[in-house]
């Protein structure tokens, strides 16, 4: 999902457009990076079974990013069902591959907290110790609140009742100056040590908000866990929207909607909901289409439509309403028309 133009501040450093930040997987890493990158694969040969021989002589942190077989072994060991405790060995090697500070290995960190938030969430009602997962959470949070340097992240909404440049205006402006009214969009960030259940919510959604702001550079399958974790985080059976028209105060889907829980459901305030959609709305809608991931998205968006229905959440009901409107739309041949296209004719329009 596109946000308005942001206004000018120190939190833009934090929250960059995920399109300007791709080139930088492309520039061939520093000595320094090299170094980390080295030394973290070093670290990994005694949590996983098996190491491609190509990262151990040539240490590349872009490859370890993207490499298939590591991806797969960290991903298991994060949802086995004894992981996120204080000794385990994959979330220390998460927390001090963040704490590094080098961009290219925080990638790495930031490509697994789809399972990471996933797991963790899933697991807080089971009281179960989580103090590994919650260390990696506090360190993306801690990191994010040093960036933004005590600025909250808004965008400046235009004053409607102003004319536009575009548009000539039936009665004289009092002002020339163009009223803005500004939105925030992420509150200012208190430091915090420990993860309260009052704080929960905005701590995993500060750190989604790191993830949609590089989220051009996170492997596609980062992204369907993501849109998996949704869905199990709606808790709600969204398949009776799949394939009808999305209909506000559709009385027969909402009994469905009612009776259709699923094991997972997680309370879902709007600080994590909001960045949540975000990200969803680029797995849906971004360049390079992948099927695999639109479908994902597609089903998740579903799945938080039918729950924002069901929780009666206005702004959960447009966001999700609109985003699965929009996917329709993507999907439907008489609408992928590039009006920049210059047509070929022998007839000369007068």
């Amino acid at each position: 999902m596109s946000d308005p133009s942001s206004s000018p501040s120190s939190a833009s450093a934090s929250l960059t457009d995920a399109a300007s930040s791709q080139t930088s997987s492309t520039e061939a890493p520093s000595a320094d990076t090299i170094a980390k990158t080295q030394a973290a694969i070093h670290s990994l040969n005694s949590i996983l079974t098996s190491i491609p021989r190509y990262l151990s002589s040539s240490p590349d942190p872009f490859a370890l990013l993207h490499d298939l077989d590591i991806a797969s072994q960290i991903s298991d060991l994060l949802r086995h069902p004894d992981s996120g405790t204080v000794d385990n060995n994959v979330c220390r090697w998460l927390y001090d591959t963040f704490q590094s500070s080098d961009p290219a290995l925080q990638l790495v960190v930031l490509r697994f907290l789809p399972i990471i938030a996933g797991v963790y969430l899933s697991r807080v009602p089971l009281r179960k110790t989580l103090s590994g997962f919650e260390a990696v959470l506090l360190a993306i949070y801690s990191h994010e609140t040093t960036a933004r340097n005590g600025q909250s992240i808004t965008v400046d909404i235009p004053d409607l009742s102003h004319p536009s440049i575009y548009h000539e205006a039936k009665s004289t402006a009092k002002g020339n100056a163009t009223e803005f009214n500004v939105a925030v969009i992420s509150p200012t960030l208190d430091p915090h040590r420990t993860v309260r259940s009052t704080q929960r919510a905005k701590i995993v959604g500060v750190a989604l908000e790191l993830y949609y702001s590089k989220i051009s550079q996170m492997p596609v399958r980062s992204k369907i866990d993501f849109c998996e974790y949704c869905e199990i985080w709606a808790g709600q059976d969204g398949s009776m929207y799949k394939d009808d028209e999305v209909k506000q105060g559709d009385e027969d889907g909402e009994k469905e909607t009612k009776a259709g829980f699923k094991e997972g459901r997680i309370p879902l305030p709007w600080e994590l909901l909001q960045p949540a959609l975000r990200i969803l709305g680029h797995c849906l809608l971004g360049p390079h289409r992948d099927m695999a991931l639109f479908d994902a998205s597609h089903a998740a968006i579903r799945s938080l439509y039918a729950r924002s229905i069901h929780d009666i959440d206005p702004r959960a009901i447009l966001t999700t309403g609109s985003l699965l409107r929009l996917g329709k739309i993507a999907l439907d041949p008489k609408f992928n028309i590039d009006h920049t296209e210059i047509k070929m004719t022998n007839v000369i329009s007068l």
